[in-house]
């Protein structure tokens, strides 16, 4: 059953963004065990996806042998959904909803998409008693975690109703939500004495189990700011555009780099529905790996980027195609990189 303890001392010191007292989470009691057979399973599935670096050298005149590559045209943009499922407190749309999406039985690739979907806005931890109150008392905040044998993994909730089935599966209403960003959370993960993390562990089928390594490879590659994916995942304005460019002026950036049909390399490009070329750009190697085309995630500097876009037959680029994305033509880069003007 789910059980508490208290954060080591060498783990971040946690600090609530959005917090709710536990009347708020209040349900009846039920099982809270996650089997077994069943985490390793599902550690198992996550662990098994590959994420691809490519020693590809850059784009540009400087690799005259690198083709462009056809791909399939980009998912629809991810509309927010109802943003709150217990009011007050504000979901992570998106991660819930890749979590709904692992009863597809696609295991691998939709835990990576739960992987990918992790790395904008916040998860929710539970505490033991109220977190704002032991926060100004100065105390330690004993967070939610799960033992199963001898391994342990720290827990964490993509929604309100992920919380709420939480507590009625192991009936202790004494306890509060507090929110926090996506990468505090992970990072205390990787600090603590965890084997991984739980997502929505009462939620089944939609929880995942993200393994210590994966959630390394995540924090390997991250843009310490995530500029690129909390502007997609915001709402959109007039001005995305302009911001979401201006980040690809300073965020790591990744290309596709996968083989055309007669073996050599090519770099991934989208088509609109006119049939005009956008360069597929990525935020993290992750969204590379989540397109399940087998493709290196290569990077890119914004140089380089520009370079490649002295290709006047390329309208512009098109930035995660696995959503949420945006598409940004010649005209909203040409500001900020000048030489694809």
């Amino acid at each position: 059953m789910a059980l508490f303890s208290r954060r080591p001392k060498d783990s971040p010191e946690p600090k609530p963004e959005d917090a709710a007292p536990a009347a708020d989470l209040d349900g009846a009691p039920d099982d809270a065990t996650v089997p077994e057979e069943v985490l390793d399973a599902d550690a198992a599935a996550a662990a098994s996806v590959s994420i691809s670096v490519s020693s590809f050298g850059g784009l540009g005149a400087s690799r005259p042998d690198l083709h462009p590559r056809r791909t399939a045209r980009a998912a629809t943009k991810v509309a927010p959904r109802e943003a709150e499922t217990v009011p007050g407190l504000r979901d992570n749309v998106l991660v819930r909803e890749s979590l709904a999406r692992l009863a597809d039985g696609t295991a691998p690739q939709a835990l990576l998409d739960v992987a990918r979907q992790t790395l904008q806005g916040h998860l929710f931890l539970r505490v033991k008693g109220d977190a704002r109150a032991l926060l100004a008392e100065g105390k330690e905040l004993p967070l939610a975690m799960v033992k199963v044998g001898d391994r342990s993994f720290a827990l964490a909730y993509s929604s309100g109703s992920a919380l709420q089935a939480s507590v009625r599966a192991d009936g202790d209403v004494d306890t509060s939500a507090m929110g926090q960003p996506v990468l505090s959370v992970i990072r205390h993960v990787l600090a603590g004495p965890y084997e991984g993390l739980i997502i929505d562990q009462s939620s089944a089928p939609a929880r995942a189990v993200l393994p210590k390594a994966l959630l390394e490879k995540i924090v390997e590659k991250v843009d310490e700011q995530l500029a690129v994916k909390t502007l997609l995942a915001g709402e959109r304005t007039p001005e995305t555009a302009a911001a979401v460019a201006d980040a690809l002026t300073r965020a790591p950036l990744w290309v596709a780099v996968g083989k055309l049909d007669d073996g050599r390399p090519g770099i991934a490009e989208g088509r609109s529905e006119d049939g005009a070329r956008y360069l597929e750009v990525y935020s993290h190697p992750l969204e590379v790996a989540v397109m399940g085309r087998g493709d290196q995630a290569a990077p890119v500097t914004a140089s380089q980027l520009a370079a490649a876009l002295g290709d006047s037959g390329l309208a512009g680029v098109i930035v995660d195609p696995a959503g949420p994305w945006i598409r940004l033509t010649r005209a909203d880069l040409a500001p900020l990189l000048p030489a694809t003007g």
